[in-house]
């Protein structure tokens, strides 16, 4: 199985360059405002996970709540490496708020509620509806272009399973697959307990 993540890590990396990003998109951030091509800080790529948590939703997404638990913990190592920025849909003082909650201090958080972006990157549906989205952005001449998605989100679920686009990504998953009870099919993680 190693061998096999590894082959597919080498087939991603030989993935020609996506679209060019259309706009240098502006997001609001804890410094203050900030555009895309600022973001490329340390090198030419850019993790950006978008976290469902749009300006309708009462509450954070349980799930992309555990999962930025995690990255956040990830990202000071990440970043030696990697641009890396979480992006919600609401306003920046809301989502500020989850994330004091939760005791996040190293991730990057931004703000998409002044742009397209969300949209753009499949995060957010034409009603409004937030998606929990991995894209990798890479400059390369000048320009930012799309390298990589978590697109399996949107592709149709094989019989008894669900579509779990982002478990790469999320060590919950990957470790309760390892006892002998394994993941279960009904348990997801909850805001609090």
């Amino acid at each position: 199985m190693r061998t096999q993540v590894e082959q597919v890590a080498a087939l991603r990396r030989r993935l020609p360059s996506g679209g060019e990003v259309p706009e240098d998109y502006d997001f609001d951030g804890e410094q203050g405002r900030v555009k895309l091509s600022q973001l490329f800080e340390r090198g030419d790529t850019l993790i950006a996970y978008s976290f469902m948590y749009g300006p309708k939703m009462e509450k954070a997404c349980p799930s992309c709540t555990s999962i930025v638990d995690a990255l956040d913990g990830t990202a000071p190592h990440v970043v030696q490496r990697a641009n890396f920025v979480v992006i919600a849909r609401s306003p920046l003082p809301r989502f500020l708020e989850h994330a004091h909650t939760r005791g996040w201090r190293h991730a990057k958080l931004l703000s998409s509620a002044g742009n397209s972006y969300n949209r753009d990157y499949q995060a957010e549906t034409a009603d409004g509806s937030q998606m929990p989205m991995l894209n990798v952005f890479r400059r390369h001449g000048g320009a930012i272009r799309h390298f990589w998605g978590s697109e399996l989100l949107a592709a149709k679920a094989e019989p008894g399973q669900h579509p779990r686009h982002a478990d790469m990504v999320w060590p919950l998953w990957n470790l309760l697959d390892l006892t002998p009870e394994g993941r279960g099919s009904d348990w997801h993680p909850k805001l609090q307990y």
